[in-house]
C-alpha cells in the first residue's frame, strides 16, 4: 500500500488529509512539533479506517533530524510515495507592516519555508533513491497569501509566496523523476489557526466575501490533496489547486 507522510496532521487541515489519503488506501506517517492526545487520536482513528498509522514527533525546522525521520517511516511503513507539506505558523502578531519584529519573520521563515524546504528536498532524494510503485507526489499547502496580499501579516505572505517558488522548482526538478508536485492553496478555511478570527471571518463570509458563502472545512482541502496524491491529474506539472471558495475572484 502506497505511504504518505503529512507534516502538521495532528490537528485542522493536517488531520483533514491524513484521513482522507488514508480513506484513498495510504498508510499514514503523522508529524507534528509534538506527540500528543490529538496526534494520538489522529493514528487512532487512520487504524480505525483500517490502514496503519505512525506518530512521528518533530519540528520541522529542525532540518538535522530530516532524514531520521524519512528513515523511521520507511522502516515502518515502506517506501514514501507522497509527502504533504503542511506544518506551518501564523504570525506571532498581527499588525504594522513597519513594525514587525525579526523572532516573528524567522520564525514563519524557518517553520513554513526553510523547514518545509529542506524535508522537500530530503523526501525527494529518499524517493529518487528508494522508488515507491505508483504515484509519487509531493503536495504543499501554501494559502492564497502566496499571492493575496495582506500588510498586517506579511512575514506570513513573504512564506507561502516562497513556498509557491518552491513548488515550480521541484516541480521541474522531479518531473523527470515521475514524481508530481502539487500546490494547494486554502482560503478562509475553518481550523484551530484561524478560531481567534472566527467572528470577523464568519461575518465576511455571510456579507459574500466569497461567492461561496460558507466556511472552508479541511475536508474541502483534502479532497484536493487527495486528487493530486492519487495521480488523477498524471499530465501537470506544478499544478495550482486554489481552494478557496471564489475568494481569489475579482469582479468590477
Amino acid at each position: 500500500m502506497p505511504v504518505a507522510l503529512v507534516t502538521g496532521a495532528r490537528r485542522g487541515i493536517g488531520r483533514g488529509v491524513a484521513l482522507r489519503l488514508a480513506r484513498s488506501g495510504f498508510d499514514v506517517a503523522v508529524n507534528d512539533v509534538e506527540a500528543d492526545a490529538d496526534g494520538e487520536a489522529v493514528v487512532a482513528e487512520i487504524r480505525a479506517i483500517g490502514r496503519r498509522a505512525l506518530l512521528v514527533p518533530l519540528d520541522i525546522a529542525r532540518i538535522d533530524g530530516h532524514d531520521a525521520l524519512l528513515d523511521l517511516v520507511e522502516a515502518e511503513l515502506g517506501p514514501l510515495a507522497c509527502l504533504v507539506n503542511n506544518a506551518g505558523v501564523s504570525v506571532l502578531v498581527r499588525g504594522d507592516l513597519l513594525e514587525v519584529g525579526e523572532a516573528s519573520f524567522d520564525r514563519c521563515l524557518d517553520i513554513n519555508l526553510k523547514g518545509t524546504f529542506f524535508l522537500t528536498q530530503a523526501a525527494a532524494r529518499h524517493m529518487v533513491r528508494q522508488p515507491a510503485e505508483g504515484h509519487r507526489s509531493i503536495v504543499t499547502i501554501s494559502s492564497i497569501s502566496a499571492e493575496v496580499v495582506s500588510t498586517s501579516r506579511g512575514e506570513y505572505c513573504i512564506t507561502k509566496a516562497g513556498l509557491a517558488m518552491l513548488t515550480k522548482l521541484f516541480a521541474l526538478r522531479l518531473a523527470e523523476e515521475g514524481i508530481g508536485v502539487y500546490e494547494v492553496r486554502p482560503g478562509i478555511i475553518r481550523t484551530p489557526m484561524t478560531e481567534p478570527s472566527a467572528e470577523r471571518l464568519g461575518q465576511l463570509i455571510e456579507d459574500g466575501f466569497t461567492p461561496i458563502r460558507r466556511w472552508g472545512e479541511p475536508l474541502d482541502v483534502a479532497e484536493a490533496v487527495a486528487t493530486l496524491a492519487e495521480g488523477r491529474l498524471p499530465f501537470t506539472v506544478g499544478q495550482v489547486i486554489t481552494v478557496d471558495g471564489g475568494l481569489t475572484f475579482r469582479t468590477l
